[in-house]
């Protein structure tokens, strides 16, 4: 099994602070994939003038579509290119409605036993309200009902209720390092 830590859950959710805080505490590099994600994107023909076509003609929810193959890649590529490392993932790089995709996605984590999914409570409605309360993106609803991040995650976080150092705790006392 491959020791990465990989973070996963809705917008907003706190990935990217956990993901900090662990690399802080655990002495492990952190590699973000939303920071990575554009220039691993445009490695594979993401057409960034077609997108914003998209996004202005047909809105966000089509650009999502539009994004979901780039995503599984960078999920592949933001692995190989930083072996040993903590992942927050974006919210989409672990949601597929494709099942190809999402069994590509899945085959990639499967060595990996650090694999975190993080959401506000084990209800989906008060996991959307906490989230929308604090950043109001819409669309969380999207990352929340689909089941993916439940599959792929073999470590489960709820942070209601919880500090940013109360979660990474908790998540350090689950992992199998």
């Amino acid at each position: 099994m491959k020791r990465d830590i990989i973070l996963l859950g809705p917008v907003g959710v706190g990935k990217s602070t956990i993901g900090k805080l662990l690399s802080s505490r655990l002495n492990i590099p952190q590699a973000s994939l939303d920071k990575k994600r554009w220039s691993i994107y445009k490695e594979s023909g993401y057409d960034f003038e077609y997108a914003e076509k998209i996004k202005q003609e047909e809105g966000f929810l089509r650009l999502y579509k539009y994004w979901k193959p780039f995503e599984a890649y960078s999920v592949k590529r933001v692995l190989e290119m930083y072996p040993n490392h903590i992942h927050d993932f974006g919210a989409g790089q672990s949601v597929y409605e494709d099942k190809n995709l999402f069994e590509e996605v899945s085959e990639i984590l499967k060595p990996y036993s650090n694999v975190v999914l993080l959401l506000p409570s084990p209800n989906k409605e008060e996991s959307l309200n906490i989230l929308f309360e604090r950043n109001k993106f819409p669309h969380n609803d999207l990352f929340i009902k689909n089941p993916s991040n439940e599959k792929l995650a073999k470590i489960i976080v709820y942070t209601k209720g919880k500090t940013p150092e109360e979660t990474c705790e908790e998540i350090i006392s689950k992992l199998k390092l």
